[in-house]
Formats: structure tokens, sequence, C-alpha cells
């Protein structure tokens, strides 16, 4: 009988950090009417994903608020051949599913298929982007709903701090800052949905992202339903070209008499992913607050116990970034929990980050991004995160070597550079 040796449960088990990191990377291509198509051909399952990217139908491109996600939200309401019970039953039949997204930079229609199913479902995408009607009696009913589901967040003081605190750092008259409110409801006309469905979510500003197991049949497809036949649109899309202007002042504070806790949102207006210092600054985040064993978790969550959580995050945007602290804590500890976030901040800039500390960031770091590229679809996201900003795959070589070599002095350079305390908006929305 052979003996082992019974591992020594005291100890943490060892890690170490790959030496490559390598991303299977898209394959492009152009339909007859010079439409980008971008494939990851990744997948073991007979199952695609094929998503229709429309860059000029963000929030930050509409004429108006509200208009970019209702357009995007209400495409399945009906269309010229369909009603949305009848498109509904059509997907079910063939086992596909759809996804839409609107962000403040794009909207997208997602397809989920199986291959054999394609000569089916593709059509149904078709139907879906180019013959959208926005029913009357749909759209009055989806306002209504949507009003009301504004008017009972507005009464959580959470989602006011996150809406609140991108105004006073952007400016309400910033696509980025702008502060909906229930006349932006009221004001919202149907007529209005349809002509940015027929400016925007058209062939002259979209590309296709393929990914999954692609079968050889797909090209001919996409050219038969979005090709020669999908003209571009001669409408142009008016550009939103608004100056970003912040609030004046450092401290903000927005009163709930009856809140039992209170929101804190604490951060300043940076860069997007372009800029040299981002990755830098991703590495500093994640030891203040991005992840489980942060700085901020470990005070303010484990050992003062003011809080069931609080994070940190870099926010990429094509016109812009910025950095931010969130939780929410009780009202009676929120002075407290503000100066436990400041001396967090304080540390950073004075004190050199362990290099023990810094191996077991690096480690989660790399962890997290190997997970985030597994599999054909996140393979895909992979692509997207890059292809917006215009930037290539050495993106993330870039990314994996700065996580590996960047310094303590670097972090502690980046903090004393962005994390000044002058630079910081603060707002707490609740009780102080």
């Amino acid at each position: 009988m052979n003996s082992t040796t019974s591992p020594d449960r005291k100890l943490a088990p060892g890690y170490g950090m790959p030496d490559q990191v390598a991303i299977t990377e898209a394959s492009d291509a152009k339909l007859e009417n010079g439409i980008p198509v971008f494939k990851i051909d990744a997948g073991s399952q007979e199952l695609v994903r094929i998503e229709v990217v429309f860059p000029s139908a963000g929030a930050a491109d509409q004429p108006a608020p509200l208009i970019a996600s209702s357009v995007n939200d209400m495409l399945e309401e009906g269309t010229v051949n369909y009603t949305s019970s009848a498109f509904a039953e059509q997907m079910d039949y063939y086992g596909a599913f759809l996804q839409t997204e609107t962000t403040l930079d794009f909207s997208s229609v997602c397809l989920f298929s199986l291959n054999k199913h394609l000569p089916h479902t593709l059509p149904l995408l078709e139907e879906l982007i180019k013959n959208a009607t926005f029913p009357e009696e749909e759209f009055q009913t989806f306002i209504r709903n949507r009003k009301q589901k504004f008017l009972t967040d507005e009464a959580k003081v959470g989602n006011v701090s996150r809406k609140k605190f991108v105004q006073l750092l952007f400016g309400d008259e910033h696509p980025y800052g702008h502060y909906q409110s229930a006349t932006d409801f009221e004001a919202t006309r149907r007529p209005m949905l349809i002509d940015f469905h027929s400016r925007s979510y058209n062939a002259k500003a979209c590309h296709i992202v393929v990914s999954g197991k692609i079968d050889p049949t797909l090209d001919n497809l996409l050219g038969k339903h979005f090709g020669n036949n999908w003209k571009n649109s001669s409408i142009q899309l008016p550009m939103v070209n608004a100056r970003m202007h912040s609030a004046e002042g450092r401290f903000h504070f927005v009163e709930k008499k009856d809140a039992v806790q209170s929101a804190i949102r604490i951060g300043r207006v940076l860069f997007n992913k372009t800029h040299p210092d981002y990755f830098g600054m991703m590495v500093l985040n994640t030891v203040l607050g991005g992840y489980f064993g942060s700085r901020l978790m470990s005070n303010i969550r484990e050992d003062k116990g003011y809080t069931y959580g609080i994070g940190s995050g870099m926010v990429s945007l094509k016109q812009a970034g910025y950095f931010f602290i969130s939780t929410e804590v009780g009202v009676d500890v929120c002075k407290l929990a503000l100066e436990e976030i400041y001396k967090e901040i304080d540390r950073l800039r004075n004190e050199p980050i362990s290099e023990e500390e810094l191996n077991l960031v690096r480690n989660y770091m790399l962890g997290t991004f190997l997970r985030s590229a597994d599999g054909p679809f996140a393979l895909a996201d992979k692509f997207k995160g890059i292809y917006d900003y215009g930037l290539d795959y050495s993106y993330y070589k870039r990314y994996v070597s700065t996580i590996k070599n960047i310094r303590a002095e670097d972090l502690q350079k980046l903090a004393n550079k962005y994390l000044r305390d002058e630079d910081l908006v603060q707002l707490v929305v609740g009780k102080m």
C-alpha cells in the first residue's frame, strides 16, 4: 500500500503566472455592400451567435432622451410581417433567442441559433432590424411601464447616486451625463423612434460579429439577408457634439429623509482604454476596490462592518472615461465610511504596495482575464472591446505585460497623479 503525505491545510497553495496569453483572433471580410463581418470560429457545439452592431445608435447619438434605448427595447414588439407574439412563436419554434443592448456608445441586436436552423432564424433577425414598426398601442404600454419603473427607482438611493454621479462628472447637457426626468417620458413620441430607427439601423454604419461553430453556408446566408439588398441610407444622423462640463465643487449631497442607508459615490473624469496609463490604473483600481480581497472590502466590510459590499471601477467610453468608488452604508456610519475610504486612497499615495499584495492582485487579474477569454462568445466580446476603440490585439499583450511587470513605485506615482483628494467628486444620497 502506497503512503502519501497529507497536504498542510494551514498553507495556501502556490500559484504562478502564465508566460504567455494567446487569444484566438477574429478573421475579417466584407459583404457586397461593404458591411464588415468579423468571425471567430472557435466553438465545439453547433451553435452560433450573430451580432449586428450599430455604432451610431447609442444614447450618445440620440436626438432626445430615451430614444436609443426605446428603439432597441421595442424591436420585438412588432414588424411589417409579424406581430410580437407571432415573432416570439417563430423564435421559440426554432429554439433561438435574441438579445438587444443599448449603451452610451452603441446599440446591437444579437441572435443565438443552431446552425441547422439559420435558414429560418436569420430571416427573422433581418425582419427585426429592417422592418420594426413600433406599434402605437405597444409603444404607449412600453412608455407607461418604463415611467413607472423610473419613478420606483427614484426612491432607491443607489439608483439616484449612480445617475446623479455621472451628471456631476459630465454635465446634464452632455449625453453621458443627462439625468432622466418624468418629463422625458411625456416628451417621447412614436415618430421619434421611427425616425431614429431609419437613420441608425441601416447599412451605412454597422458591422457584424459572428462567433461559435461557424457553418460554411453562413457567408451566403449573410449575403442574402444583409448584403446587396440592404442599401446604405441617404439620411445622415446629426452629430451630437455637446461639451463636457463637470459640476463645480467637490462635495454633493442629495437628501432622502426616509433613507435607512446612504449611497456613496466618489470618483472623477479620467480617460478611456486608449490612454497609456489605463492599464496601470486598472491594476491600482483592483488593489483599491476591484475584487473581493481589495483594500476597501477588507477595511470597510470585513473590519469595520459598515457595508455588505464596496468596490471601485474604471469605465471606458468612446469620448471619455471615469473612475468611481461605490457603496451603500447605514446612515449612522456614513461619515465614518467616508473617512475610511479617503484613508485607503491616502495609503495608496503615500505607502508603496507590498510585493506580496501586488503578486496576489497580479494573479487575480491574470486569472480573471483568462476566464474572460474562454469560449467563442467571450472571444467575440474581447474583439468588440478593442475594435470599438480602433485598437488591435496587441492591446491585450500590453495589458498582460503591464500586470506582470508594473512595480509598486509605478502604482504609487499613478495614485499621486490621478487620485488626489482635490480632484475627486464626492456624492452622498440619503442622510449624513
